[in-house]
């Protein structure tokens, strides 16, 4: 993955509008960590696989960046975005890493299922 750019990354999300998509967006802010300190609390998101068709997406923010996709009856909206590829299968990922290079966000579509 490399960092955002943000020419390129709004032309790879215009790309993809008006298709029918796999989408996979994933947060977390350390919920493997908090059976070593109780006072910790954990929350995170995870969805997989689930079929979405946006009208537009931007990309917003100077970094770390936000996306929102504009859907016909809502929003998927994702932040703390930083890094970005198109991998060999022609997904087009994107992750957001925390200042300690830990992952904290993934937001991921594709046109065939994640597996």
């Amino acid at each position: 993955m490399e960092p955002i750019k943000r020419l390129e990354v709004q032309k790879l999300i215009d790309q993809f509008a008006n298709q029918e998509l796999y989408l996979h967006l994933e947060t977390t802010n350390g919920a493997y960590a908090s059976h070593v300190n109780e006072s910790f609390f954990s929350a995170g998101a995870y969805i997989r696989n689930a079929k979405v068709s946006y009208e537009h997406g931007k990309l917003a923010g100077d970094g770390p960046y936000r996306i929102g996709l504009k859907m016909e009856f809502g929003w998927i909206y994702a932040e703390g975005l930083t890094h970005f590829e198109v991998d060999e299968l022609g997904r087009l990922l994107f992750a957001g890493h925390g200042y300690d290079g830990k992952l904290a966000v993934a937001l991921e579509l594709s046109k065939t299922p994640f597996e």
